[in-house]
């Protein structure tokens, strides 16, 4: 019988190579006999072996590759066991159907979501009153009809104009969007042009209109000129951080009537500003009065309150917003004298609108109001998405392609905690789904940004160009969150979620305005879910939309048409088809992010401000967001990064001097970022293998040449 053959060397094959072996292989050995009578022989020997070596390993190499290729098939729907760290890596930019892990694995459960029996409070927005009902100059009511085609009265307008124009000081609560700036223009408006000695623009400021944001200050000032068209004398001005201060002396010292700033210019000018004169203010208005004490303005307000009762203690006091708290209560006994409540909630659900029933709170930890509830409009449809960490980033962009590039009109404002998310997701988002700064642009897919780090310029003409738009997505912070009134918003999305019923409450109030209809979606991790129920305290009802529904878009058969991977989708519409597509799209950001070490530093800050950002949540609510609960290479994946970074808690990039008074300082913080550290690598690591750590860059990264590119 004959021996079955075996391919490949055998161990006992061995010793036979060695005495058959070729005359080549024996001149080989030779040296070693030779090798101490001629030490020249010994180097050429080594020389021999290693070209042998690396014959060999060559060898081995090749048929690596060979068996890699006929198994590039099932390679290609495995995740490689080493993420491609790489700064570079010009194949995987090539290949970037890549999976570099699974969005779909290790994920938490998506709890069931409450649902609560809420009833919420609405108000009546518009009444059958009109505005010729009231002693209004004719000018002004037809400035009224034909400028901002307004005929009939919002309700806080039907409340707040007759009881203003007495002379009396109020608090004004209203829903967003209810139009409570016209309910402190026209009063002003006509109790200026009403005077009988006939006001100059070298008399100063009659009246005062104090902002929060520069770009409500920016719309106010634009109201107030459209109401005094037919009143020419009357001179209105705008005071804000940004601009010169030497253009604005000039402005001043010409003359302004109607003085709308912000809280800490207007305290900037009242302290270095000689010609600023307050003798003759007759109107002191505070609009959204919650906000600006939150921004931490209690100072600056209480500096220029002090100015103005030096100079003119008689004078009208308004406090207006949608929300109330202990703040603006405790400044509304400072500032108001026998003021008049006026609450349209109130009115609507049956109870008397007493000031001090507005100021009780049924809980002494939250600064917010703690009444039955906030008021909603009533053509708004509230969303809630759980979604997990891993899979933020995706369903985000998703959303985003379905409603803004496969539908029509859509106008999306989507709200992040900090400045540096703003820029990361808006230089991300264009440089992936527009496919770079040099592709042109799909004219239903349109990005902008807005937050208080940029420029003033830049961000007025933001703000202007959203404003006119019909459609776009604008990425912002909460400077866009306060009163401003951007029309045509179809949709809010709320990537991180508010520090308050409040602040939510402000947030969606920048759609379904004035009686318009629009939506808004809160997007939740698994472990923040219960923060529905936080909002059903406060009568805010959400339904839920799957996070399915969303990826569902991804399954478009003209889905991400122009773009790099539109090639890479599957053919068939089931759930693991939607996941390679979601994972194909994560891969693009991956790619994106990991082609430059400077994108790579870049995604890491953005991650850093999301963790700080994250500790900042008040106390009430830290059961629920609570650093802790963090899965850091979860959370690191929709930041584009294939690893959770092990080095978050490093110190800044430039060390300090070591102070010489208190040398336990030095030794105090160190300890306290190596325990920062631990806490990062231990608590909340991936859980993925690790690549090969890489050194951190000493200067402070930048998107790269093309990070700043922009689609407007």
């Amino acid at each position: 019988m004959a021996e079955p053959q075996v391919s490949g060397p055998r161990a006992s094959d061995a010793p036979n190579t060695a005495t058959t072996s070729s005359p080549r292989q024996a001149q080989a050995r030779r040296p070693t006999k030779a090798k101490r009578k001629h030490p020249a022989a010994s180097g050429e020997a080594l020389a021999v072996k290693r070209r042998r070596d690396a014959a060999l390993l060559k060898a081995q190499k090749a048929a690596a590759s060979r068996g890699a290729q006929t198994l590039r098939g099932k390679a290609s729907r495995a995740a490689p066991k080493k993420p491609l760290a790489s700064a570079g890596d010009k194949s995987q930019e090539q290949r970037p159907g890549v999976k570099t892990s699974s969005l779909f694995k290790n994920n938490p459960d998506i709890p069931e979501l409450p649902r609560p029996d809420v009833k919420q409070v609405q108000e009546k927005v518009f009444t059958s009153d009109a505005f010729q009902d009231l002693a209004l100059h004719p000018h002004l009511i037809s400035t009224l009809n034909t400028v901002l085609n307004m005929s009939s009265m919002t309700s806080v307008q039907k409340q707040s104009i007759p009881a203003l124009l007495e002379g009396r000081d109020a608090l004004v609560r209203s829903q967003t969007g209810s139009g409570k700036t016209l309910a402190y223009c026209i009063p002003v408006v006509q109790s200026l042009q009403a005077m009988k000695v006939k006001i100059q623009r070298g008399d100063g400021p009659y009246a005062l209109v104090l902002v929060p944001t520069r770009e409500l200050a920016l719309q106010s000032f634009d109201t107030v000129q459209k109401l005094l068209k037919p009143f020419t004398w009357i001179v209105p001005g705008v005071l804000m951080g940004g601009e010169k201060r030497k253009s604005e002396k000039a402005r001043i010292r010409k003359g302004i009537n109607i003085l709308i700033s912000t809280p800490g210019r207007l305290v900037d000018h009242i302290k270095s500003t000689k010609n600023i004169q307050f003798n003759r203010l007759r109107w002191l208005i505070l609009d959204e009065a919650d906000r600006i004490l939150d921004m931490g303005f209690e100072k600056a307000i209480t500096v220029i309150l002090n100015a103005l009762d030096a100079e003119c203690p008689q004078r009208q006091n308004v406090l207006l917003s949608a929300t109330l708290s202990e703040a603006v209560t405790r400044l509304a006994d400072i500032s108001l004298h026998d003021p008049v409540s006026i609450s349209v909630m109130d009115e609507s659900i049956g109870s008397s609108s007493s000031l001090d029933e507005e100021d009780s709170d049924d809980s002494g930890s939250q600064s917010e109001d703690e009444l039955d509830g906030f008021v909603m409009p009533q053509g708004l449809e509230q969303h809630v998405a759980v979604v997990p960490s891993k899979l933020h980033l995706v369903c985000l962009a998703a959303f985003i392609l379905q409603k803004c590039r496969f539908e029509s009109d859509q106008k999306m404002i989507v709200f992040f905690s900090t400045c540096e998310l703003v820029e990361f997701h808006y230089t991300l988002f264009i440089q992936t789904l527009l496919g770079g700064s040099e592709a042109p642009a799909s004219p239903r897919l349109t990005f902008l940004r807005l937050h208080g780090g940029m420029e003033q310029e830049e961000r007025t003409a933001v703000f202007q160009e959203f404003s006119r738009s019909r459609s776009g997505v604008l990425f912002c912070t909460d400077v866009a969150a306060r009163g401003l009134d951007l029309p045509l918003v179809t949709w809010i999305v709320q990537y991180n979620a508010p520090s308050s019923a409040a602040e939510y409450v402000h947030r969606v109030g920048r759609t379904a305005r004035i009686g318009c209809r629009g939506s808004s979606l809160l997007i939740l991790a698994p472990s923040e879910a219960e923060y529905v129920s936080s909002l059903a305290a406060h009568r805010i009802n959400l339904s839920e939309m799957k996070m399915d529904t969303i990826l569902s878009v991804l399954m478009r058969e003209d889905c991400l048409q122009g773009t790099r991977w539109a090639d890479q989708h599957p053919r068939g519409l089931g759930p693991q088809d939607l996941q390679a597509r979601a994972t194909i799209l994560q891969t693009v950001f991956e790619d994106y992010v990991h082609s430059d070490e400077r994108r790579v530093s870049w995604a890491k800050q953005a991650l850093q401000s999301f963790i700080r950002s994250y500790t900042t949540y008040p106390r009430h609510l830290k059961h629920i967001f609570h650093v802790r609960a963090l899965h850091l290479g979860h959370v690191a994946k929709s930041f584009g990064l294939r690893d959770a970074p092990q080095n978050l808690g490093a110190p800044a990039v430039k060390k300090k001097k070591t102070n010489l008074r208190r040398p336990g300082l030095a030794r105090k913080t160190q300890r306290k970022q190596q325990r920062l550290a631990e806490l990062l690598r231990s608590e909340y690591a991936s859980g993925m293998e690790m690549a090969a750590k890489a050194k951190a860059p000493r200067q402070s990264p930048e998107p790269g040449p093309d990070g700043g590119a922009s689609a407007v």
